[in-house]
């Protein structure tokens, strides 16, 4: 049995802590939430998983140091934008344990990758990051799941093969850590673009045609960003756009359709119940795009929903009506 941390009570944090436990690992869950503690703790169940019944080798705490000590390894679960300030108030307890950052977004205000802002305030840390289509309902229930893990350090991939395979979930690795934690970030963009589509009545073929130009634009700006072609169309990049795109689990798709229906960002916002990481990423593609100069119709136009009140159907005409292009 293997002692693991995890930062992070939320879905994804209990349901990684479900499949490790089942495992035969002893997981122990750090929480900033004392009700969330205490359901854990004491009720064994998560609020964000409704009738998972939590295994017993879970525990949690508000504790850094008692949950990171003598861990074999951390996954880091928490929001993107609390990643720093988390990070910070636990990184005297790291040593020489491997991160593995778990969380799918950006750091809005530098526009920097969550890897970057790990190793800012960590410059020695051995970090990996974990990705791919899984949305915490089904992984919590053991339905059959692949993911990819990427990191420079070959002990690390080895590390969280061996750990996480099971009948139930498959592993892949990569070297390439830069690629696999955009696909996952980026892929957030267009599900909320999905949601949109949905929202307003369209159909499948329009599914089609933003999923594949959609792929086209993440990949683009990744490959700029320092990523792999081949990552984007793997389990973080395509794999994790198709799930999320076209599940009812995927809170980005639902925050996307509550646009498209009509309801402010605030009214989302508050109907969704948790952090959506695609309303901070839609910011950050699009400086990003200008920056580097790289054409991204999609994100631009989404863009403007979100920020500069551009009605949802003027949306698509406006890019169904943009200047003829070959594919």
């Amino acid at each position: 049995m293997s002692k693991i941390a995890i930062i992070g009570s939320g879905s994804w944090g209990v349901a990684l802590a479900t499949h490790l436990a089942k495992c035969g690992n002893e997981i122990n869950l750090w929480s900033f939430n004392e009700e969330e503690k205490r359901l854990i703790n004491e009720e064994r169940r998560c609020k964000f998983l409704p009738g998972l019944v939590i295994h017993e080798n879970i525990t949690c705490s508000h504790d850094f140091q008692e949950v990171i000590h003598q861990a074999k390894f951390i996954l880091h679960v928490t929001p993107s934008k609390f990643t720093r300030e988390t990070v910070k108030q636990y990184k005297s307890y790291v040593g020489d344990i491997p991160i593995i950052i778990c969380s799918k977004g950006f750091e809005k205000e530098t526009l920097k990758t969550l890897d970057e802002v790990m190793l800012e305030e960590l410059p020695t840390a051995k970090i990996g990051v974990l990705s791919g289509p899984s949305h915490a309902e089904e992984v919590s229930i053991a339905i059959p799941t692949a993911l990819v893990v990427a990191s420079k350090q070959e002990e690390i991939l080895r590390l969280i093969q061996d750990t996480f395979m099971c009948d139930e979930m498959r592993i892949y690795t990569s070297k390439d850590v830069k690629g696999v934690e955009l696909g996952g970030a980026l892929k957030n963009i267009i599900a909320f673009c999905a949601g949109v589509t949905a929202g307003i009545g369209l159909g499948d073929n329009t599914f089609a045609a933003l999923i594949t130009r959609g792929l086209s634009e993440l990949t683009r700006l990744g490959i700029q960003l320092g990523g792999e072609k081949e990552t984007f169309y793997g389990l973080s990049g395509l794999g994790d756009l198709i799930v999320t795109c076209l599940s009812e689990h995927s809170r980005n798709r639902k925050a996307g359709k509550l646009i498209g229906q009509g309801k402010s960002l605030e009214e989302t916002q508050e109907e969704v119940g948790m952090v959506i990481e695609s309303i901070d990423n839609i910011e950050v593609a699009y400086e990003l795009s200008k920056i580097h100069n790289i054409e991204m119709p999609i994100v631009e136009t989404v863009y403007q929903v979100i920020y500069k009140n551009l009605d949802p159907q003027e949306a698509v005409k406006k890019l169904m009506t943009r200047e003829k292009k070959s594919e």
